[in-house]
């Protein structure tokens, strides 16, 4: 685990960002407050991957159901 002032943070974020890929990097203020720095995974998922639900419906039900709410329409 790597500690940097507020200050150098600032002035190497970049670098910072690089480094935290490999460790725990802390950044401190003069307060004594302090905050880690952890990269994210990247989401691989698409919004529209949503899981299905089991219902035991037909596809005639579907159907019907699909007509019905554009007639209201």
């Amino acid at each position: 685990m790597k500690i940097y002032t507020y200050s150098q943070a600032r002035e190497k974020l970049a670098d910072i960002l690089e480094e935290s890929k490999n460790e725990e990097i802390v950044i401190r203020r003069r307060k004594g407050d302090m905050f880690s720095i952890a990269p994210k995974s990247p989401s691989r998922r698409s919004p529209f991957d949503v899981p299905g639900l089991s219902k035991k419906i037909s596809r005639k039900e579907i159907l019907e159901a699909l007509r019905e709410s554009r007639e209201r329409a």
